[in-house]
């Protein structure tokens, strides 16, 4: 499957890519199905009611993350892309007096939200930890069609018969991509043998798919939302929402860094503060439910922007006209790591949203920074190594404690990471490749307790209260 850069960087909302977007887009999706018909159960009277259950992750912590509401606004019409908070408000306050959802191009159709969604705690479905059903009856509860939906990581929703179909597929699917690279290994072949940057090489891939109009705009807008969710998150204060009582800390932090400027005794450590401050105002706007950009998840969306910023402020010689390059970097790396392996907490814990945020960062500063397609690779290489193992274990379930924090430090392994390879020449010993390998088995391996259940780790040794 062809990855496109905005595949990897989607704007949306927070608190989660996997269990608010993915459960909203998987809602608006099975109105599309009621809409053709196509796979209508035989002999079921006129269509009169829907019904949802969550399962493994989706149940565990979707209360947490909000996955109820993502599934009513959904259900409402709703995407993540263009999500209205104030008609959202209206349009599920009025759900919840009449239990009665009005599809457009579908007749009234009864939901309460309070009994027509089930958490299910008991039965995991096999295609993924993130997994829920949406059926739909006639007046008498015939079932007239059911669905079965995985939020796989970063947004992305797939299908059963489409999860199926990927496990199953042998296909080379880039084959309109002049550089079809599906690994790292491949990548720098192809940029040897062409004399090309990865930036390059995936500019031209998304030419060859479609995008030669809209690639530059599109990121462009990916960035302006990117910057416009770190200032927001450095002007607003107050208590984040779901009930740990998490203050605010962007807004304090940054201004006091502002006061300390041109101070000639500051520690040069306080650089670290800078990325913090940047990669938590994001992830504190997303803890809120504010408009994001998934890199490559909501829950690792700090990392990214905050090594752009960094860039931009701190670094000499850094320009705007080089974003482009930046963010078409982070992308072929985000693509390599979900390819081979997973940006799912849900599936291999946090290794695989902060752990490749970081990676996808430290390869995208390292371009822009004059390193080589080897270093480059280098540099992802290193940041996503330190991260293995990393688990994912939020308390009461919410993007919020360890996760804001983790993306600041995530950041400053990712400058650190793109630092230490421009000293080299580009040859390591660990590659990429199988530092991706090793994320995906140690995923496989790690206990279910890890992988955003809230079963394990902090979630169950520091107090919700």
């Amino acid at each position: 499957m062809f990855l496109s850069v905005f595949d990897i960087f989607k704007v949306g909302v927070g608190p989660s890519s996997s269990h608010t977007m993915g459960p909203m887009v998987a809602a608006g999706r099975f109105l599309e199905a009621l809409r053709s018909g196509e796979d209508r159960v035989p002999g079921a009277g006129d269509l009169a009611a829907i019904r949802c259950s969550l399962h493994g992750s989706l149940a565990w912590t979707g209360k947490g993350h909000a996955t109820d509401r993502a599934v009513h606004l959904g259900l409402l019409g709703f995407a993540p892309e263009t999500f209205d908070a104030e008609a959202g408000d209206a349009a599920l306050a009025d759900l919840a007096a009449n239990h009665i959802l009005r599809p457009e191009g579908l007749p009234e159709l009864r939901y309460d939200p309070a009994t027509d969604l089930v958490f299910d705690f008991e039965r995991n479905l096999p295609g993924h930890a993130n997994a829920m059903i949406l059926e739909a009856g006639d007046a008498n509860g015939a079932l007239w069609l059911r669905e079965t939906y995985y939020s796989v990581g970063g947004g992305f929703v797939l299908t059963e018969r489409e999860l199926e179909r990927q496990k199953e597929s042998t296909e080379d699917a880039l084959t309109n991509a002049p550089y079809p690279f599906h690994n790292a290994a491949e990548m720098l072949r192809m940029a040897r043998e062409s004399g090309k940057s990865i930036a390059q090489m995936k500019q031209a891939n998304e030419y060859a798919e479609g995008h030669r109009e809209s690639l530059s705009t599109g990121m462009k807008k990916i960035w302006s939302v990117m910057e416009n969710c770190i200032d927001r998150g450095m002007s607003e204060e107050g208590i984040l929402p779901g009930g740990l009582h998490l203050q605010r800390r962007a807004r304090n932090i940054h201004r006091q860094l502002l006061e300390e400027r041109g101070n000639n005794l500051s520690a040069p450590h306080t650089v670290n503060d800078w990325l913090s401050v940047y990669a938590m105002a994001v992830n504190e706007e997303n803890a809120a439910g504010g408009q994001v950009v998934t890199a490559p998840t909501n829950g690792a969306a700090g990392v990214v922007p905050a090594t752009i910023r960094y860039w931009l402020d701190h670094v000499p010689g850094a320009s705007r006209d080089r974003i482009d390059e930046f963010l078409l970097t982070a992308a072929a790396i985000g693509g390599i790591i979900k390819t081979n392996a997973s940006i799912s907490g849900a599936e291999v814990g946090c290794q695989g949203e902060v752990g490749s945020a970081a990676a996808m960062a430290a390869a995208g500063l390292c371009a822009v920074m004059g390193g080589t397609p080897e270093q480059v690779e280098n540099a992802a290489e290193i940041a996503l190594e330190h991260h293995l193992g990393m688990t994912c274990d939020p308390i009461k379930g919410l993007v919020q404690a360890p996760c804001i924090e983790r993306n600041g430090l995530g950041a400053i392994k990712a400058v650190s990471a793109a630092s230490l390879s421009l000293r080299g020449n580009g040859r390591h010993l660990v590659s990429l490749d199988a530092c991706v390998e090793t994320m995906r088995q140690t995923g496989r391996d790690m206990s279910e307790k890890y992988k955003e259940t809230s079963l394990g780790g902090l979630a169950v040794n520091v107090p919700e209260c």
